[in-house]
């Protein structure tokens, strides 16, 4: 004989708890993000596997070549640029952003920092930091109000493994 529960339990299942938690990590990552304006914004054009003659651009930019020596233990030893310019001491990075100010302004039209790219020739054992830093100082300077300039944004690096 089978036996009939008339009775329906109902089962509750009490979610304050995971609400509560929830609110806290929402909270939690909103206090804590910090925007940065400067990350992250860099149009770079790594070098292809294949060129063919079909894919080259018709129109050639303005280039600015940029070279990272390495000395040391993987420091950086000196700057050079494609006009001959060689930076060495400690305000290397600060020297080549006004020398990148300096081009620009010699052509004098603003559009021209949008046509125009900077290409590094870096040397295999350099750190990695120092090319983010040679990144930063073509890509804009922060002014004293806290604006930011923008300077290159055509960025490409030298295919050294031929």
């Amino acid at each position: 004989m089978r036996l009939v529960d008339t009775e329906h339990k109902e089962i509750k299942v009490d979610l304050t708890a995971m609400i509560d938690i929830v609110f806290q990590l929402l909270t939690f990552f909103i206090m804590t993000f910090k925007v940065v304006s400067m990350e992250g914004d860099f149009s770079i054009r790594m070098p292809l596997a294949t060129t063919n003659a079909e894919q080259m651009e018709l129109v050639l930019p303005d280039l600015i070549t940029v070279k990272l020596r390495a000395g040391d233990n993987g420091n950086i030893s000196s700057i050079m640029t494609n006009s001959n310019e060689t930076y060495i001491d400690g305000t290397m990075f600060q020297q080549l952003t006004d020398f990148v100010e300096q081009q620009l302004a010699g052509v004098g039209n603003p559009e021209s920092a949008k046509k125009t790219e900077v290409e590094f020739d870096i040397d295999f054992g350099l750190k990695y930091s120092y090319t983010i830093k040679a990144i930063e100082a073509v890509s804009g300077r922060i002014q004293p109000d806290g604006s930011i300039k923008k300077l290159i944004e055509k960025i490409k690096f030298k295919d050294n493994s031929k």
